[in-house]
């Protein structure tokens, strides 16, 4: 239990550290340029995949099925940052 608590324990502290570096970007170039929606959205992402990870490690007992779901999962979240940063896809989620 102990183990578990921890990974959730890390799995915030990595979005937190992640979302930190545009946050402390933006305060020495004008070239970042986040507001409190880019934020959220992107929290929502970090969070929601370390905790879909979380979930896959703890209900998943085949080591290859597990592989393969967190690959999935992260495929799926550089699919839709990319998509949010530069519309790759042409989606109206990227504002074309």
């Amino acid at each position: 239990m102990v183990t578990q608590n921890k990974r959730l324990i890390g799995i915030v502290s990595a979005a937190v550290f992640i979302l930190s570096i545009p946050l402390i970007a933006m305060q020495f170039t004008n070239e970042v340029d986040w507001g409190l929606f880019d934020f959220v959205i992107m929290g929502i992402l970090l969070l929601g995949t370390g905790f879909l990870c979380e979930l896959v490690i703890r209900k998943v007992k085949n080591v290859d099925y597990r592989i393969g779901f967190i690959a999935v999962i992260l495929l799926v979240l550089f699919l839709i940052w990319a998509e949010l940063a530069v519309g790759i896809f042409g989606t109206p989620l990227a504002g074309s």
